[in-house]
């Protein structure tokens, strides 16, 4: 049976004592350091934001099969960086006669209608660098969200989902869960295969690798069905069809509300009644339609997660530093998109840094991880 949360409070000796930190508390800090991270390119403070994750993900990570899924994020990250400085190599534009020439690829002649775009070419190394650059700032977002996924356990983040939102809620979890779950077994399949000394290579020791992990993953799915019947996953809720009506013509007007809002946030063209104003209205029926919607839905929670003062620290750092990063105080906002042409080295804004190391202190910030359980303990 799972510990209950101890709250991280000072023990006699003056550290705090371990426990699980609330899951919203990690997604809130992830989310909001990929939003920061959206708001600039300059390759020194992405560079920055990975170094912050992985001292957070190495300090407050647990044991647990879903916190050892960081590094290959990574190796995803790396792999859009890659793709991206393909695709820009490949489709050359933008090449102007100061750019510094690297290499030529053979080039593709194209038809008239497909104009503007160019296959083949010089390839110039202020080309390579921006798309680089491009990818880099996409694959730092990707790994906030590997963070999140490898900090807060998403089964006790369900709990904290709105009752309209359960069924959609298990159906991610179960989704989130399947990769590291995955990893997990191939990494058992190998370690049995090394104590057999087993010295097949190739597509022979793959197949002896692939066979067990279905058979793995075939029978966790059949005790996840089990449980969930068990439990009354699936039951007939009590709404009228009137109710669910109400319920879905909220939600969706809700959801054109906070389109609307994000639009004439973005757009400084936008008529002012377009951005703030058409947002809250957005949020306020999503919030009425998730209020309506979950009296249907009836659970209850058994040892309810804490949320306390290192809660708030955590996902205040997160939201600090996308705050300061889009306010513009402090610092030139040029800083935060450097420009390849001429090609010179990117500043390293003060403020920017300052908010992005903020965001790092999440690592002390929150308690230390619960301890593993063993199986059986009492």
């Amino acid at each position: 049976m799972e510990a209950s949360p101890v709250a991280a409070v000072p023990d006699g000796g003056g550290r705090r004592l371990p426990r699980t930190l609330h899951p919203v508390a990690w997604w809130v800090w992830a989310l909001a350091l990929a939003t920061a991270v959206s708001r600039t390119d300059n390759p020194l403070l992405l560079f920055l934001v990975l170094a912050v994750l992985g001292y957070v993900v190495t300090a407050r990570r647990t044991e647990a099969p879903w916190a050892r899924g960081f590094k290959y994020y990574l190796y995803l990250a790396l792999t859009v960086v890659t793709i991206r400085v393909v695709f820009r190599a490949v489709f050359a534009t933008g090449i102007t006669p100061h750019d510094h020439f690297l290499f030529s690829l053979p080039h593709i002649p194209t038809p008239d209608w497909y104009a503007g775009i160019r296959i083949g070419g010089p390839v110039s190394l202020e080309a390579l660098l921006s798309s680089a650059t491009d990818g880099l700032r996409l694959a730092c977002m990707m790994c906030c969200i590997g963070a999140a996924n490898t900090l807060a356990n998403p089964k006790r983040a369900l709990r904290v989902l709105p009752g309209a939102l359960y069924e959609l809620g298990v159906a991610v979890t179960v989704a989130i869960s399947v990769a590291p779950q995955l990893v997990q077994s191939v990494q058992r399949v190998t370690r049995a295969k090394k104590l057999r000394a087993t010295r097949t290579r190739g597509m022979r020791a793959l197949r002896g690798i692939v066979v067990p992990v279905l058979e793995d993953a075939l029978e966790r799915s059949l005790r996840l069905a089990s449980a969930m019947d068990s439990r009354g996953y699936g039951r007939a809720g009590t709404a009228t069809r009137r109710s669910r009506r109400i319920t879905g013509a909220l939600m969706l007007l809700g959801m054109c509300g906070l389109c609307a809002g994000a639009y004439g946030l973005l757009d400084a063209t936008a008529p002012p009644l377009l951005g703030l104003p058409a947002m809250a209205a957005g949020a306020v029926l999503c919030v009425a339609g998730l209020r309506l919607g979950g009296r249907r839905v009836t659970r209850t929670v058994y040892r309810p997660d804490p949320w306390s003062l290192p809660e708030w620290a955590v996902a205040g750092s997160g939201v600090l530093s996308a705050v300061l990063l889009f306010s513009n105080l402090g610092y030139d906002p040029a800083q935060l998109n450097p420009t390849y042409y001429s090609l010179t080295w990117p500043n390293l804004p003060l403020v920017p840094t300052a908010a992005i190391l903020l965001a790092g202190t999440a690592g002390f910030l929150a308690p230390p991880p619960s301890p593993t359980q063993r199986t059986g303990t009492p």
